[in-house]
């Protein structure tokens, strides 16, 4: 599918999800962990051809990054059981005023929509709001076997599967493409270096939220 084809289909996903009560998010959420383990030799398997693509042209601390095994994705599902735990944001009443002439005002939590995030190496339903990743290369096999299952768990709850997309693009072009996606992109979360968030700055038409870049530090003296 193209890029502009994976986001008319999270569109498309955005208004189910959003109206999906919180059993059926949470059962989402415990079934996509459930596929994820399933599916664990898949994905490794995946992980493994990126590894042997990426020696030799990333550092050794970066293949690490990039490496999966069975206790890093038990913990990625033990962390979506987690996010199922969590209070349900939608519909949070985060303020409330009444005015002098009887008006109430209410600040009420809603979904997003439709968050896509660029990242490399390195979800939203929870909070009701479908999701478009975009990966870099060396991590493509990996997070297109990650997807598929993710997926899976995703039409186990009766939800559309396409509430979580993975572009197929790897190139610049998707990411421009992704930053200008006026109408299809909520909002965009690039998690990356320097040079991609400089990118989304310049060149972003779509809401964005800047992350930082680099290691901080706290000194306590």
């Amino acid at each position: 599918m193209t890029t502009h084809e994976i986001l008319l289909a999270a569109q498309a996903a955005k208004l189910p999800l959003a109206l999906a009560d919180t059993d059926t998010k949470n059962a989402a959420l415990e079934a996509m962990a459930v596929a994820l383990v399933e599916n664990s030799d898949a994905i490794l398997a995946a992980n493994n051809q990126d590894l042997a693509a990426a020696r030799g042209r990333i550092s050794d601390v970066m293949l690490d990054r990039l490496a999966l095994t069975p206790a890093r994705l038990a913990a990625m599902a033990k962390g979506m059981r987690e996010v199922a735990a969590l209070p349900d944001p939608v519909g949070a009443v985060l303020r409330k005023i009444v005015r002098p002439n009887g008006l109430l005002i209410e600040k009420t939590s809603v979904p997003m929509g439709v968050i896509a995030i660029i990242y490399e190496s390195r979800l939203a339903l929870k909070a009701g709001s479908a999701c478009v990743l975009r990966c870099g290369r060396d991590a493509w096999a990996s997070c297109h076997a990650i997807v598929n299952a993710l997926r899976c768990g995703l039409a186990r709850a009766g939800l559309p599967e396409s509430a979580v997309g993975l572009i197929e693009d790897t190139t610049h072009a998707s990411a421009n493409e992704l930053m200008t996606a006026n109408g299809l992109v909520d909002l965009l979360i690039p998690r990356g270096g320097a040079g991609l968030i400089r990118a989304c700055v310049e060149n972003a038409t779509v809401p964005c939220i800047q992350t930082g870049t680099g290691i901080c530090h706290v000194y306590v003296d």
